[in-house]
């Protein structure tokens, strides 16, 4: 069964991340950024600010963020779409990867491989 609720949340924090990063890389200063997230799709700061900790999204709220940040109707309600925005941990895990491939010798980088797929089969909850 689909937890709507659970995906809006995720979803609807990618696209404030999104919102957050390209505020910054244009020279805004962050502080005040939440608020003009909440402007833009045309809530208050006290409900984004509850929506970001445990208020669900509604059906009508839902269609109103993604008309407010351009994405398709019911794009917040897709349980299945990878994070769209990596955060800070993932980032530094992906440079410190890069790091240790492009240093390594042919037996480490076959070693690094093996290691990851290892980890991806024990992680996957597939039978």
């Amino acid at each position: 069964m689909p937890n709507t609720t659970v995906a809006r949340r995720r979803n609807v924090l990618a696209l404030h991340r999104r919102f957050l990063e390209g505020a910054i890389a244009a020279g805004l200063p962050a502080k005040g950024l939440d608020q003009s997230f909440a402007k833009k799709i045309e809530i208050s700061p006290s409900m984004w600010s509850q929506i970001k900790s445990a208020r669900p999204i509604g059906d009508n709220l839902a269609r109103q963020i993604e008309r407010h940040c351009e994405v398709e109707p019911g794009w917040l309600d897709k349980e299945d779409r990878p994070s769209e925005v990596p955060d800070a941990a993932e980032e530094r895990f992906i440079a410190a990867a890069r790091e240790a491939w492009r240093t390594a010798n042919a037996k480490g980088k076959r070693e690094l491989s093996g290691w990851l797929k290892k980890h991806a089969q024990d992680a996957d909850p597939s039978p």
